[in-house]
């Protein structure tokens, strides 16, 4: 019955199991790429649990490969589906788009307009003056939720397009400043 044309014995070792093979991987590297991302954020119960889900999918992958030793088609599924796992999960925590960062600013022009539209859109906003390179400059701090990036660098574009800006990630932030809220979402409005 399965001996003739398409569906021959040989189907499931050769398409199928790599196939299989392939979206464990994609699924246990995926849910490692993000288990480490807990791990380095201390959120240690998350991670316990998505280190389960990742070493049972490992292991149930690594099994069908040992068992088809003699189909080259399983290694190179097993390689295909951790460099697509890889990717996969930085699209995943992109998307998750979890934890605080710290935006910090230097800026040579006057920025008290930029700090203001900042403060009044919700964002907890430090400036201090400093001196660099070629003079006086205020470096400005702001923490924020990650979703909200996006937004800040918008608003530091249209204030001062040529501003020096690092981004990093904070492990915890201790909320002592309280953003005022309009009708639930921060108030963006840029300027025209």
């Amino acid at each position: 019955m399965f001996s003739d044309g398409y569906f021959s014995m040989d189907f499931v070792p050769l398409v199928v199991i790599p196939i299989l093979i392939i979206l464990a991987r994609i699924l246990d590297v995926s849910v490692g790429t993000l288990r480490i991302i807990f791990v380095s954020r201390g959120k240690k119960h998350l991670a316990a649990i998505l280190g389960f889900f990742e070493s049972l999918v490992w292991v149930i992958a690594v099994t069908q490969v040992i068992q088809h030793l003699n189909n080259w088609l399983t290694y190179i599924a097993f390689a295909l589906g951790f460099s697509a796992g890889n990717y996969i999960g930085v699209l995943l925590e992109e998307k998750l788009a979890m934890g605080n960062l710290i935006i910090r600013i230097i800026t040579r022009q006057e920025a008290d307009k930029l700090v203001h539209f900042l403060w009044s859109s919700g964002y907890g906003v430090t400036s201090v003056d400093g001196w660099g390179e070629t003079g006086p400059v205020k470096v400005i701090f702001t923490v924020c939720k990650r979703r909200y990036a996006e937004r800040i660098i918008k608003i530091i574009k249209e204030f001062n397009p040529n501003a020096f800006y690092t981004i990093e990630d904070v492990r915890y932030v201790q909320e002592t400043f309280v953003p005022p809220l309009h009708k639930g979402k921060f108030a963006i409005r840029m300027r025209k």
